[in-house]
């Protein structure tokens, strides 16, 4: 039975056809009809099929007559492809023997397809190269392949040429698979093992794992606990996936499928954990879990301060399948209450803000990005600082350190200055540059965190027309000369207005902030002055002017100076209100003054 498993996951860049080759799979070995009307049957959310982007991992089990007369069961654990995702890849990976490389025909080798790549090899997964849509009038079928083959040191004849759409050769995968990638090792008799490598709520069967049996079995009404987590549980239900949910009465070793574990917490069952039998539990969990760190923070707010209860519970369900949010509470001067929220990148945060704006129907502000800084204070104590408002005094500062990444950028030649120019920008330094074809090159940078989250990806895109991608790694935390930028109005403090900066680029920033606010902030019966301040010097200014009421109105002719003393008047009521005033600063100002960040190229 065990050395008729196959497990395999596809790892390929956004479009390059992943989601419909896994479609092309199942309908030829009958696992969904052959007319089924949805596409991309595994990315089963609408925001998935909608931005052509898998978010999070399934997995299905499929059931395969090969040339040889056997019959076979491959288990396709399905991978995201978008650099922040890179945690769900990786928990796919541990679950695999085997991988299928996916490249697009006509667009090549991209940065993200080489990190998986990568990341395959480390995981030891047998690779099947495999280059998609060579139907397209563009392809370039031979050269890609020839890219490939040099990229993996194989033979050009092993990389399998494909149209998943037109269906074209795709038989060829389902044989490579059997062929090349090896059955599952692990030991039927050893105490259970089975990694944990995604999970979803059901309001019924509480957290559904769903597993990969390494050493052991399951059976139906087993008493389960976890390793990490230390949660005990009787299974409710167990099965795989056809794609649907198919219970089952066991799953062996070298079986990928759910069990259904009836715990209501979030918290109680994490992604990446080991299962264990409770009586005979094993030895040592399996190898290779880590926590996923958050590397951008922001708040989400609701817009009625009434949803704020409603926002807890969604974001606390969003949690359990998406182990790398998270949140705790916040309270905001200007925006009340709400969370600070860490997220793996800009594309996660955007995934998590449509889905709570869509499956929980919430209205929501979310404020600009933000890293976690590490202040080092003169005592030798480390902070860490996610927000401007909690950087202590600047007498007690002796460093602010700042999240540096590496960052590897796949271009066409033709594009090198302006991938440069922006970088440079973005305090970004060249390590090292590689030509992996005569017309491409891989730029590998260093830059820091900060400048890369805020509408990086966007500028490389327009600037590249679309051919440049990405993708990064953090390196750890490096000095940075840093300062915190306050906006005062009105002489007051905002706090929720507050950034921290790189020195060289404060006044810019500070002037843009000054000038946005003038044009958002009321005017008010006296003048408003808006400043920036840095380092304890006001560095930019601006004033909202003064509504003016006509005094002189009633007056029909007459001396002058009753005209003066009016005037006189008004000026003095002007002075006291001036002292006493307060500004009222409108949520549409934070949000548009928060959206503008450092977003502009000047």
């Amino acid at each position: 039975m065990q050395d008729h498993i196959r497990n395999f996951c596809i790892i390929a860049h956004i479009d390059h056809g992943k989601s419909t080759l896994a479609d092309r799979l199942l309908q030829l070995t009958g696992t969904i009809p052959p007319d089924a009307s949805v596409e991309q049957v595994l990315d089963d959310m609408d925001l998935e099929r909608e931005r052509g982007v898998t978010i999070k991992a399934s997995a299905v089990r499929m059931e395969y007559t090969a040339k040889d007369g056997q019959t076979y069961i491959l288990n396709l654990i399905d991978t995201p492809g978008h650099v922040d995702f890179g945690y769900e890849v990786s928990r796919a990976l541990a679950a695999c023997e085997g991988a299928l490389l996916v490249v697009d025909a006509s667009q090549g080798i991209e940065a993200q397809t080489i990190a998986h790549l990568y990341a395959a090899l480390e995981a030891d997964l047998e690779i099947i190269p495999v280059v998609n849509k060579i139907d397209l009038p563009s392809a370039r079928t031979e050269e890609v392949a020839q890219e490939v083959a040099d990229l993996l040191g194989v033979d050009p004849d092993e990389v399998l040429r494909i149209s998943a759409k037109e269906g074209i050769n795709v038989e060829q995968v389902l044989e490579a698979i059997v062929e090349r990638v090896p059955p599952p090792s692990g030991d039927p008799d050893a105490p259970l093992r089975a990694l944990i490598f995604d999970s979803h709520y059901d309001p019924y069967k509480g957290v559904i794992a769903y597993v990969r049996v390494v050493d052991g079995s399951i059976r139906h009404r087993d008493t389960l606990k976890l390793m990490a987590g230390g949660a005990e549980f009787d299974v409710v239900e167990l099965g795989v996936f056809t794609p649907g949910m198919k219970p089952a009465q066991e799953l062996r070793t070298g079986e990928v499928g759910y069990v259904a574990t009836g715990l209501k917490s979030v918290h109680q069952c994490r992604v990446g954990d080991t299962l264990t039998h409770k009586h005979q539990p094993a030895s040592e969990p399996l190898p290779g879990y880590r926590h996923p760190k958050p590397m951008v923070f922001a708040s989400i707010y609701p817009v009625d301060p009434e949803d704020y209860e409603d926002l807890r519970d969604a974001l606390g369900k969003l949690q359990l399948n998406d182990a790398a949010l998270t949140f705790e509470p916040e309270h905001s001067q200007a925006l009340g209450a709400g969370f600070r929220c860490g997220f793996l990148g800009m594309f996660h945060m955007e995934i998590v803000q449509e889905r709570l704006e869509r499956e929980y129907d919430l209205d929501i502000l979310v404020t600009a990005p933000s890293v976690e800084y590490q202040v080092v204070l003169k005592d030798g104590t480390v902070k860490r600082v996610r927000t401007p408002a909690e950087l202590p005094p600047r007498d007690r500062i002796a460093e602010i350190r700042e999240p540096w990444v590496a960052v590897q950028i796949y271009t066409p030649l033709e594009y090198y200055g302006a991938v440069m120019d922006l970088v440079t920008k973005r305090r970004g330094v060249l390590k090292d540059q590689e030509h992996p074809a005569p017309d491409r090159v891989v730029l590998h940078f260093e830059m820091p965190l900060a400048e890369l989250i805020v509408d990086f990806f966007d500028q490389l895109k327009s600037r590249t027309r679309g051919y440049a991608s990405l993708d990064y790694q953090p390196i750890g935390y490096r000095p940075g000369d840093l300062v915190k930028l306050d906006v005062l109005v009105n002489k007051e403090p905002v706090d929720a207005l507050a950034m921290i900066v790189a020195r060289e680029n404060a006044y810019r920033v500070g002037q843009k902030l000054v000038s946005k606010l003038k044009d958002l902030i009321p005017r008010q019966l006296f003048t408003v002055p808006i400043q920036a301040a840095a380092d304890g010097k006001i560095i930019a200014r601006a004033n909202v002017k003064a509504l003016r009421k006509d005094v002189l109105a009633k007056c029909y002719g007459g001396d002058v100076t009753r005209k003066k003393k009016l005037l006189e008047r008004q000026k003095r009521g002007k002075k006291r209100l001036k002292m006493v005033g307060k500004v009222e600063i409108p949520q549409e100002a934070f949000w548009a003054v928060l959206r503008v960040g450092e977003s502009d190229e000047d």
